[in-house]
């Protein structure tokens, strides 16, 4: 097994998050593992690895496995050296990502309302209530763009994995119509080969 070795999906913004930030620290010692995760049951590999059975998980060679992708990628980046966790901007970039992670969990939600739960108990309010969250994050996000001009950082990162997921799942709705420097932003993110190489599928 290499040093790192990443547990995860392609379809999972949380783990495209941690698969960019390897590619743009260049690191060459993290592998990559598909398994499957499902709040109904996954794999019995990933549900020994973290017992709530949620991707991404970091096996250590010679080591306790760490999971939840903001741990991840803070220890990688210390490792690595990488300085996608500026010191300088630390609390800014740990406040984006957490912005980040709190829209893409609930893309996720309305995700799973449809696919696992059977149409009659499908509810609307609470549904429309998790696009509410998605859309207080993405004007929260229109306005923060200026300060994304800064070297690319985990926030910025992390944004973008969300972004991406919410066209992958949810490419109904038309969120760049008044979004424009968002839109610019995601656009520019888009293009780097970190984000190319990791586009969602599955």
């Amino acid at each position: 097994m290499a040093q790192f070795q990443v547990l995860g999906s392609a379809a999972s913004p949380f783990v495209r998050k941690v698969l960019v930030m390897v590619k743009e620290a260049c690191m060459t010692d993290v592998m990559f593992e598909t398994v499957k995760a499902s709040p109904m049951g996954g794999d019995a590999h990933l549900n020994a690895a973290n017992p709530s059975g949620r991707i991404p998980v970091l096996l250590r060679e010679g080591d306790s496995p760490i999971f939840d992708s903001r741990v991840i990628t803070r220890f990688l980046d210390q490792h690595a050296q990488a300085g996608l966790y500026p010191e300088s901007r630390l609390w800014e970039v740990l406040t984006t990502e957490a912005a980040a992670d709190g829209m893409i969990e609930a893309v996720v939600a309305m995700v799973y309302e449809k696919r696992f739960r059977p149409e009659t108990h499908w509810y609307e309010p609470w549904y429309e209530g998790q696009w509410a969250k998605v859309e207080r994050g993405l004007d929260y996000f229109e306005t923060q763009v200026p300060s994304f001009d800064q070297a690319l950082d985990m926030g910025q990162i992390a944004v973008g994995a969300g972004l991406g997921y919410l066209d992958f799942r949810q490419g109904q709705f038309d969120w760049r119509a008044t979004r424009p420097n968002l839109t610019a932003f995601f656009d520019r993110l888009s293009a780097r080969p970190s984000f190319k190489d990791t586009f969602p599928v599955g």
